[in-house]
């Protein structure tokens, strides 16, 4: 009996799998339909379904889908406002005329802009930007769309909405996350400089290769260096060092915190300013509006919607002119708008989470589901590295 129903689960996912892959049902359908199912071919009773899976996994990913909309806003405020379009020629104007320096601060701009920008639309809105500026230097479409695309992987390992999804989906902390996240954009970043590196001397540009390999070098070797300190440094100086960074840290979290304060007085003074002039200028705190919510996030620990909120003031604040309230109503309808379809996607998601793990209560340790899966699971689980990346 248990093989039948487990074999029922496999054609289940199969089969939605398949339709949803040649595109005879939408994810956001077929995602609720397997949730229903699989439960209901495991033994779990109707009624359980309906109110177990359905009814509560719905809102499993509520922190998530919150987080994601109040990221959309401040995405589509920044777009609105032309945040993003005037940070992205201001750096190519400061970059010169170096194909190498333009491509790597695209790159670092597309990143900065998508640790708070999301939806198809922000895509869209700065590859409008970035793209003609980095043909326009004589790059190849090849190397212009990987380090469009480059610089959206980067800055979505350092988006805060993406972050609620693992936090909701994987019972994560900030903490974990960024265990893993900063070392991951380290690399990325890494990778992303060979590559720019790389095919720009292929498109046949003038590439300073002396002097990004004496850069890299100094760069490796002073890391190296602080590695090699804490390695083999006595125990009795270890402690004074960590309490030395320990005591940096801290003063570079209140410099900030100053920084920040005095940012947003500055920008009430200019809203307060602009309150009868209808002039599109966007005073020099805009531009902090992106990275806002992420410092807030990593170096405070305010939480995470909290943190959206005062990036929607602080960007309404030093984007002000008159009329400007519909601007920034707008974009809050907006914003909700643009991420709908991936707040219904979570919706489906969390109710296939509680189909298959269960909504813990009375099923913690129980869930049929569960229990009908884990022998079958355990006979496939790697043992070892090599099976683990086969």
């Amino acid at each position: 009996m248990e093989t039948l129903q487990f074999i029922l689960i496999i054609l289940i996912f199969l089969f939605s799998a398949l339709a949803m892959f040649f595109r005879k049902i939408p994810a956001l359908i077929a995602l609720p339909i397997m949730a229903f199912l699989i439960p209901l071919v495991s033994g779990v009773g109707l009624n359980n379904t309906l109110q177990l899976v359905i009814g509560q996994g719905a809102i499993k990913l509520h922190n998530a889908y919150t987080v994601v909309l109040f990221g959309s806003m401040l995405s589509v405020l920044l777009q609105k406002t032309r945040v993003a379009h005037q940070l992205i020629k201001y750096g190519a104007e400061l970059a010169g005329d170096n194909p190498w320096t333009i491509s790597l601060l695209m790159l670092l701009l597309i990143t900065l802009l998508f640790t708070s920008l999301s939806g198809l639309g922000a895509i869209i809105m700065v590859a409008t930007i970035v793209l003609p500026i980095l043909s326009a230097i004589g790059l190849s479409p090849v190397t212009i769309v990987g380090i469009f695309l480059i610089g959206l992987s980067m800055g979505g390992i350092l988006n805060v909405s993406n972050w609620a999804v693992y936090i909701d989906v994987m019972n994560l902390n900030v903490h974990q996350i960024r265990q893993f996240a900063l070392p991951m954009f380290f690399l990325t970043f890494i990778m992303a400089m060979s590559y720019i590196t790389i095919q720009l001397y292929r498109d046949g540009q003038n590439v300073p290769f002396k002097k990004i390999l004496r850069n890299g070098l100094i760069f490796v070797m002073l890391l190296v260096g602080i590695l090699v300190f804490f390695s083999a440094a006595p125990q009795n100086w270890i402690v004074p060092v960590n309490q030395l960074v320990n005591f940096t840290g801290l003063v570079f979290k209140y410099a900030l915190a100053v920084f920040l304060i005095v940012a947003f007085l500055f920008s009430l003074k200019f809203a307060s300013r602009k309150k009868h002039s209808s002039s599109e200028e966007i005073y020099w705190t805009a531009y902090l509006s992106p990275l806002l919510p992420l410092l807030l996030i990593l170096i405070f620990g305010m939480n995470f919607i909290a943190a959206f909120v005062c990036g929607l003031i602080f960007c309404y604040l030093s984007t002000y002119r008159r009329g400007h309230l519909n601007t920034f109503v707008g974009a809050i309808l907006e914003g909700g708008s643009v991420v709908m379809p991936a707040v219904v996607l979570m919706l489906g998601i969390g109710m296939l989470l509680n189909a298959i793990m269960g909504p813990g209560g009375n099923f913690k340790d129980s869930w049929p589901v569960l229990e009908l899966l884990r022998p079958f699971m355990a006979q496939i689980v790697p043992g070892n590295g090599l099976t683990y990346v086969v």
